[in-house]
């Protein structure tokens, strides 16, 4: 199976690459469960044989049969993921599918690095790159951005700062960077310099990451998580004409109940 495998992994020869690569699989994992849930829900027929999710170096996914080769050309993820949808929570089924998924990216990394001779320096290497990520489980369930606040530094006592959530939400809904306004009035260096390290721990909730703080990041107005404009489809022009902005998640949500 060419998709399968993501012919292009096995050009990879560094753990820089195949931690590339990883991170393509995982953001493609991460959008199958969180921003297209709905479409990976219904595509996970029970009725259907044993499937699979695979996510490709090119942040696709794609709910199919496995792989018909014996051995596979790169581990199998876990089968049969929807033999299970109707029988469980479709939150705990979710986080099970999730469970699955970072086991198998973990899987196809050190099969490269297997692959391709990696010594005890490039493997720790690569496992310290893939350990200062979220998981897909933690992404899913929420537990990443719990982790993110349990971090960030509290203040004895509220401070006049400004913050995200005081800024008015078009204001919120229009800034292209995650850093604290600056020459405000009533704002110290040391409050901005505190406001950009909140902003430094925030994770873009598709796909689980603080990348790119220069691009454009959009709040959600319902449950006040932050997207990157790219991961959610929204541009910076189009979110000056939205007055409530909701993300897939929780426009997903509304339209289930």
């Amino acid at each position: 199976m060419e998709g399968a495998g993501g012919g292009a992994a096995y050009a990879t020869r560094t753990a820089e690459e195949v931690f590339r690569d990883l991170r393509g699989r995982r953001a493609g994992m991460i959008k199958a469960l969180t921003t297209d849930v709905e479409k990976f829900y219904k595509l996970c027929d029970p009725e259907k044989e044993n499937l699979c999710l695979y996510g490709y170096p090119n942040e696709t996914w794609e709910v199919t049969l496995p792989a018909e080769e014996v051995p596979p050309e790169i581990p199998e993820p876990a089968l049969g993921i929807n033999f299970a949808r109707d029988g469980m929570n479709e939150k705990d089924w979710l986080a099970l599918v999730a469970v699955h998924s970072d086991s198998w990216l973990l899987s196809v990394a050190f099969y490269f690095g297997a692959r391709f001779g990696f010594d005890k320096e490039a493997r720790r290497r690569l496992f310290n790159m893939i350990n200062n990520l979220p998981t897909i489980f933690e992404v899913v369930t929420g537990a990443a951005k719990k982790q993110v606040k349990e971090k960030t530094p509290n203040s004895s006592s509220k401070s006049n700062k400004p913050s995200s959530k005081v800024q008015s939400k078009a204001e919120s809904r229009s800034k292209s960077k995650l850093s604290a306004p600056k020459d405000e009035e009533g704002s110290g260096d040391d409050d901005a310099e505190e406001e950009e390290d909140d902003h430094d721990n925030t994770l873009c909730g598709t796909c689980g990451t603080n990348d790119g703080k220069d691009e454009f990041w959009i709040c959600c107005d319902n449950c006040e998580k932050w997207y990157h404009g790219k991961c959610v489809k929204i541009t910076p022009a189009r979110a000056e004409h939205i007055k409530q902005y909701k993300c897939p998640d929780c426009t997903n949500k509304r339209a289930r109940a």
